[in-house]
């Protein structure tokens, strides 16, 4: 019986190296047929890798951009590319204050109510101290005045609900004057850019349609690089306008809620 097994396990081991070894030739065949077809194809086409690398670095982005910039010229496109910084500037300042100036009108309307029913008008005015917003701070200047009377409280609150609206618009025409600056800045770089092209023209004394597409080329970069910067912060100016309005409208709306609620509880008094 031992030598039954040990009988079989040889066969086994030899059957088992015999096929190892038919597939490492099978695979040293298919190496050498992948290494000569590589071969062929290296001799065939030895520069495709080499292109393939130079048309991803043509692609780069930030290469392309500073190739464009460079052309453009230096002094227009510096004075663009700081109204595109300056315009970010701004319109990021207008985006966090606004947001920060947005406030959940119903919630602040019903705390004040449950403060000034229950505890008088002190607390409806500590209720708007510890709430931001300028809602909350108007709502604070028409409580300051209701023992002076309902018409001084609605006085109150329209003017200072003109104050608050000056602080939410300012800045905005800052960011407008980028948007209008920044594609004149380029349409000047380039009125100066078409001047030299004929300049070179007259230099010459022929026209060379070479040169003549070469200054237009550069001269229309200035144009090209203000109206994207102009297209760029006209969404931010158009999102902190509409943001804007959105507060307005809940101010005026919570005004009215407040004289309502100042009425009532002046009847209850």
């Amino acid at each position: 019986m031992k030598k039954l097994f040990a009988f079989i396990a040889v066969i086994g081991m030899l059957s088992l190296g015999a096929s190892s070894y038919a597939v490492a030739q099978d695979e040293t065949a298919e190496a050498v047929d992948t290494t000569q077809v590589a071969e062929e194809t290296t001799v065939e086409e030895p520069a495709a890798p080499v292109m393939e690398e130079e048309a991803i670095e043509s692609t780069s982005f930030h290469k392309v951009v500073k190739k464009q910039f460079i052309q453009g010229g230096a002094m227009f496109m510096s004075f663009v590319l700081l109204a595109l910084i300056l315009g970010l500037a701004l319109s990021i300042e207008r985006i966090i204050y606004l947001n920060l100036s947005t406030t959940n009108t119903k919630k602040l309307i019903a705390n004040l109510e449950d403060a000034l029913n229950n505890g008088g008008v002190e607390a409806a005015k500590e209720v708007c101290r510890n709430t931001r917003g300028p809602i909350a701070s108007i709502f604070y200047q028409g409580l300051d005045r209701v023992d002076e009377g309902i018409e001084v409280v609605e006085k109150s609150v329209v003017s200072y609900g003109s104050v608050q609206m000056g602080l939410l618009e300012k800045g905005l025409s800052w960011i407008g004057l980028m948007i209008g600056l920044a594609p004149m800045l380029g349409f000047m770089g380039t009125v100066i850019g078409m001047i030299d092209a004929f300049d070179s023209i007259q230099s010459m004394g022929t026209i060379s349609p070479a040169a003549v597409a070469g200054g237009i080329k550069i001269a229309l970069i200035t144009t090209v690089s203000g109206l994207i910067v102009a297209m760029i912060l006209q969404v931010f100016y158009n999102y902190c306008t509409a943001k804007v309005d959105s507060i307005v409208n809940n101010m005026e709306d919570a005004s009215i809620s407040l004289l309502d609620i100042l009425v009532k509880y002046n009847m209850k008094k």
